[in-house]
């Protein structure tokens, strides 16, 4: 099929191999950038035939776009997962349907609706799916935001929505997820401070495509007073939204992401705005 496939990676051997196998059924040209893992990941990226590159690590944009610029991609499309991401049966499918047309249409670029599977189970609630990502696009026609968190591809063109999933299935352990979020605190943080992002290319349209909306919606909750905010995310997307609905793995997972996460980057940006006080 006419697509080409790019996986970044780093230290993940519980996850990259289903990913490869899901890429694999629409892909004969697969290549995982790899930033300097240090368990069995590249044992595994070798052993299922992928094209392996290594590249430093300096934020998912910058890997993103390096990749678009550098790797010599075989196909007139891609399609760009993360290593704990992989295509669902249904999406495989509507993939390949595509395919089969040589992507005949207006569409340059495909958003494709995230389910994410966390501590094994999956989060349908809460406003949590779907939400829709750029992932599929046509070469040449997509880029990635500069940002240093929650960053977004985007493209010069039409696009349209499939309607099956992939799925992010995270299976990091809470000590390493929450290790990856206080990191990722920082740089939300930071972007915060400075109101306007230079790195950001997608712009805030409540009315636009999926990504446009959801990056309207986070500008109503930038302009919310800190603190307070995160307590009524997590209300919100937790009772309203109906996160109590998807039992244990719910109640953990939005009161770490929508409530402690949210309100350690509010604490840390009063940090900084306050350094020296």
């Amino acid at each position: 099929m006419p697509v080409s496939v790019v996986i970044l990676t780093f230290n993940s051997e519980a996850t990259i191999a289903a990913t490869l196998a899901s890429a694999a059924t629409v892909s004969d040209d697969i290549h995982v950038v790899d930033s300097g893992s240090t368990d069995r990941t590249l044992e595994l990226v070798r052993a299922a035939g992928a094209t392996l590159v290594q590249h430093p690590f300096e934020s998912y944009g910058a890997q993103r776009n390096w990749a678009i610029d550098t790797l010599a991609l075989k196909h007139g499309w891609q399609l760009h997962l993360d290593a704990d991401e992989r295509l669902s049966d249904a999406l495989v499918a509507e993939i390949t349907a595509l395919a089969a047309t040589n992507f005949a249409g207006p569409a340059v670029g495909y958003f494709i609706p995230r389910l994410v599977h966390f501590l094994g189970a999956p989060i349908r609630h809460g406003g949590m799916y779907p939400i829709y990502h750029m992932r599929l696009f046509q070469t040449g026609r997509g880029r990635c935001e500069a940002r240093r968190y929650d960053q977004h591809f985007l493209v010069d063109g039409p696009t349209a929505q499939l309607t099956q999933p992939m799925i992010d299935d995270i299976r990091m352990s809470l000590s390493e997820w929450t290790v990856r979020h206080n990191r990722w605190s920082d740089a939300e943080a930071d972007e915060s401070r400075l109101g306007t992002d230079p790195g950001a290319l997608v712009k805030a349209d409540a009315k636009g495509n999926p990504v446009e909306q959801k990056r309207a919606l986070r500008s109503r909750y930038n302009a919310a007073p800190k603190f307070w905010r995160a307590l009524g995310l997590f209300l919100y997307r937790y009772i309203i939204r109906g996160g109590f609905r998807d039992g244990v793995p719910g109640l953990i997972f939005f009161v770490l992401q929508t409530f402690w996460f949210r309100f350690l980057v509010d604490a840390k940006l009063w940090e900084r705005e306050n350094a020296g006080g």
